[in-house]
């Protein structure tokens, strides 16, 4: 079908760490001379990237072509799921808005529609680099799925990958897990699968020796290595529809102590998405970041971010069932709120949505910004970078005031009357809102605090609004996240037999 050969990393259930391992392979073809880029056909995830076409797929994607040192591509994740609700998904094929439609139908009829754009996708990939790595999605036994599963076995027929099949021992019983997953695949399938892989091993590698021999015995195949637990690698693990872990208890000790971390709280909205849009905050060694569903966690903090939400309005009635509305105009009154995105939307006096994009209806916002959004058909998704407006955030001086990162909404914001722009972008639109006393502000860009030096700004200027002591130390997220993906690369190569797994494609391991 194509020049490129093909790898496939299967697990037996999600978050295994298919996606990290993935990664690790990207970088580790990349290290030894090859062009590689990663591929994922149906992604299901509320976290996402745009890409350099201006279109959008799932964040583990652009994590891996980051692996590669190539820039993402909408082809490497043709198909991204974006759940509305418990049995209704947003579906984005090739980047742009296809439909919402409800589980069972997308199962059982419109999946073999969207089988020509995987197809396309992969063989836009396939004609470029040498070698693709194929992310499976979920497991490929999935009996009663199996049947519209374009994810899995039947793109590793389409791509004919050599697969690896991966179990996490860490959630435990991962040799029923392999087992029965291989048992449960065709014949034709199972030869596809050329070895095993054990991951996130933590322990005296001696006594899981003997379950894995015998598990080549009872498989017929060999297991290409164990992978140890990896402890603080700066790398999102998986794609995910799920939150981050939701804080109950919030701050004690006083507030008067200079040197104490930074306290900031993120609304764990309903329908939050791109909370990885926090990690590089939550690494910073002065910050103390709690993501809260909790009116009263509000009271002690010092900067309250309303992040991206895939149901905005929703979720802003939400907020209002729970008292969160008042929590923030009463922490708006003295403290600092951020608003990103969907975030920035309910910051507004009002959103209206007559076209039912998200949810039918008007409903005023929390009037802490004067701007005003309408909900549109064509989603807005581009990389962006410009210069904060004004020189000064939170009303302290800024040294440095470019910011960059990416937009993905449905939104148009109007400015209101001497309604005020947070930044300019190089394009000369405008972005984003900031209130007249400066501790209000909002933009639409996802992975602002992702640039060092945007970050280490805010922080200093969060602090000195907030009479504390200028960070004593702070972090270099950038080259982290590049030590990161060569230590996860470095392991991964120690740990696994990589002449066997280079030889599947008919290259060589150095």
């Amino acid at each position: 079908m194509s020049q490129a050969r093909a790898i496939m990393v299967l697990g037996t259930s999600s978050h295994v760490g298919k996606s990290l391992l993935t990664a690790a392979l990207c970088r580790i073809f990349a290290q030894q001379g090859y062009s590689v880029a990663p591929f994922k056909s149906q992604n299901m995830s509320l976290n996402s990237a745009a890409t350099i076409e201006g279109l959008e797929i799932g964040r583990a994607q652009a994590l891996q072509a980051e692996a590669a040192g190539i820039a993402a591509s909408v082809h490497m994740n043709p198909i991204l799921i974006k759940p509305s609700g418990d049995c209704s998904s947003q579906v984005v094929v090739q980047g742009k808005i296809w439909g919402q439609i409800s589980a069972a139908d997308y199962h059982q009829r419109r999946v073999e529609e969207l089988m020509p754009a995987v197809r396309e996708s992969y063989q836009a990939l396939a004609s470029e680099y040498q070698v693709i790595i194929l992310e499976g999605a979920g497991s490929p036994a999935e009996i009663n799925l199996k049947q519209h599963d374009i994810a899995n076995m039947r793109m590793a027929e389409m791509a004919d990958a050599a697969c690896l099949l991966v179990g996490d021992i860490d959630r435990g019983g991962v040799f029923a897990s392999l087992l029965g997953t291989v048992e449960l695949l065709d014949p034709v399938e199972r030869d596809r699968v050329r070895g095993f892989c054990i991951n996130k091993f933590r322990g005296d590698l001696s006594l899981l020796e003997p379950g894995v021999r015998m598990m080549e015995e009872r498989l017929g195949k060999p297991c290409l290595g164990v992978v140890p637990y990896l402890q603080h690698l700066a790398l999102e693990e998986e794609d995910s529809v799920g939150l981050p872990p939701v804080t109950r208890t919030g701050w004690s000790g006083s507030s008067y102590v200079p040197n104490r971390p930074l306290r900031i709280a993120v609304v764990a909205l309903p329908s939050f998405s791109n909370f990885t849009d926090f990690d590089s905050l939550r690494a910073e060694p002065t910050v103390d970041l709690l993501f809260c569903r909790s009116a009263e966690l509000l009271q002690h903090a010092d900067v309250v971010i309303l992040p991206g939400s895939k149901q905005t309005m929703s979720d802003l009635e939400w907020m209002r069932k729970n008292g969160l509305d008042k929590a923030v105009r009463n922490h708006a009154q003295s403290g600092l709120v951020l608003g990103i995105c969907g975030g920035m939307q309910m910051l507004g006096q009002e959103l209206s949505d007559p076209l039912g994009i998200e949810r039918q209806g008007c409903m005023p916002g929390l009037g802490l910004l004067p701007i005003s959004t309408t909900m549109q058909p064509q989603k807005v998704t581009r990389i962006c970078s410009g210069s904060i407006n004004g020189g000064s955030l939170f009303g302290q001086p800024l040294p440095e005031g470019r910011i960059a990162g990416y937009e993905i909404h449905v939104g148009k914001t109007l400015y209101l009357e001497r309604a005020e722009a947070f930044a300019t972008l190089s394009s000369g639109e405008l972005d984003g809102c900031v209130s007249a006393d400066r501790r209000i502000l909002g933009s639409y860009l996802h992975g602002i605090f992702d640039e060092d030096c945007f970050r280490h700004a805010f922080l200093t200027a969060a602090r000195g609004f907030c009479k504390l002591a200028t960070p004593s130390a702070l972090n270099p997220w950038k080259a982290q996240r590049e030590e990161s993906l060569d230590r996860l690369a470095r392991q991964v190569s120690q740990s696994l037999n990589m002449q066997r797994i280079f030889s599947w494609v008919g290259m060589k391991y150095q």
